[in-house]
């Protein structure tokens, strides 16, 4: 059973993720084991000093979209250890992270986190463990 039971309801909840929400995340799609979130890259703003978006932008967006996931499948869950691959370079204009549940332990879930952006590349790959309080 989720945690949420609509996605406006955890979209008010993590209105209180302020690093998130100021950096234009924000939560497109909610199912009961994965979700998806996205957000627009501003020049001024997600670039780094060599015009790149910067790393901590694209980790910034995965594990938005793990905290969301991790909490639907029970709340509260906290990471207990993440990594993140950097594969390519942000070509496009919108980052998209995709969330997948691949175990639901007792006291541990792992969340599998694809980053593309809209040309369809993809960005980075992010593996959560989520510790269950």
């Amino acid at each position: 059973m989720s945690t949420f039971q609509t996605i406006e309801q955890a979209r008010e909840y993590f209105k209180g993720d302020r690093f998130a929400m100021e950096n234009g995340i924000t939560l497109d799609a909610l199912g009961a084991d994965a979700c998806v979130c996205s957000m627009e890259i501003e020049d001024g703003r997600h670039r780094n000093a060599a015009g790149g978006v910067m790393g901590g932008v694209i980790f910034t967006l995965a594990d938005f979209a793990f905290a969301v996931a991790s909490n639907n499948l029970h709340h509260v869950t906290v990471a207990l250890q993440v990594s993140i691959n950097y594969l390519g370079a942000v070509k496009g204009r919108r980052l998209t992270a995709r969330a997948k549940c691949v175990k639901d332990g007792r006291t541990t879930s792992v969340f599998n986190i694809d980053v593309t952006d809209d040309t369809g590349r993809l960005i980075a790959q992010f593996v959560g463990t989520g510790y269950k309080m």
